[in-house]
């Protein structure tokens, strides 16, 4: 099943590095610079999710957690990838944009093809008194919204529609979620549909 990620706010793929003198949020670029989001990541967005469904139709918590780890696996365990396990790949821009891209920057310019879909914030903490509170400045590399990103999602056919239905409660992904990053609109693409 191939899934499409809107991003409706910029949004924050951290890569968990920071650049001294620079970014003190980096985004995850692969090595042409084009932002991307791990599948392994999403999946534990999608876990959070699937437990909180599960527990709206009433199944008791041992049912739940069955449930999820038939689905899922163990939390945090990679290591044995079985059939009826749903298995995220990582979410990437199409590749007609990409070509676009490269078209315009050049192949051989990862940093220009990065600042084409990414853009860097200011964030300050303020404290009880209303002033910016000192050393407190960050920066942080945004994607852009309105970029579009696919997956692609392995699944046995019995469990499509309970994917759907969990796909469709996920509306944040990423760092920053609670600053109103990352808001998203993830929907089942259509067969051919990943040119935007």
């Amino acid at each position: 099943m191939k899934i499409k990620m809107e991003l409706i706010s910029d949004a924050i793929f951290g890569n968990g590095a920071s650049i001294p003198g620079g970014e003190d949020i980096a985004v995850l670029s692969d090595e042409y610079g084009f932002p991307y989001y791990k599948g392994g990541t999403f999946k534990g967005v999608f876990r959070e999710e699937l437990n909180r469904y599960l527990s709206w139709t009433g199944l008791s918590q041992e049912e739940i957690e069955n449930k999820v780890t038939e689905l899922l696996g163990k939390s945090g365990d990679d290591s044995a990838v079985e059939e009826h396990k749903l298995v995220f790949s990582d979410f990437c821009i199409s590749d007609a944009v990409k070509e676009c891209v490269i078209e315009e920057t050049g192949q051989d310019n990862p940093q220009e093809i990065l600042d084409s879909l990414t853009h860097l914030r200011t964030f300050t903490s303020i404290s009880e008194d209303g002033m910016v509170e000192n050393g407190s400045l960050r920066m942080g590399r945004c994607v852009n919204k309105g970029l579009c990103f696919y997956s692609n999602i392995s699944c046995r056919q019995e469990d499509g529609e309970l994917v759907k239905e969990v796909l469709s409660l996920i509306k944040w992904i990423g760092t920053m979620r609670n600053r109103g990053f990352g808001k998203v609109k993830i929907s089942v693409a259509e067969q051919g549909e990943n040119d935007d």
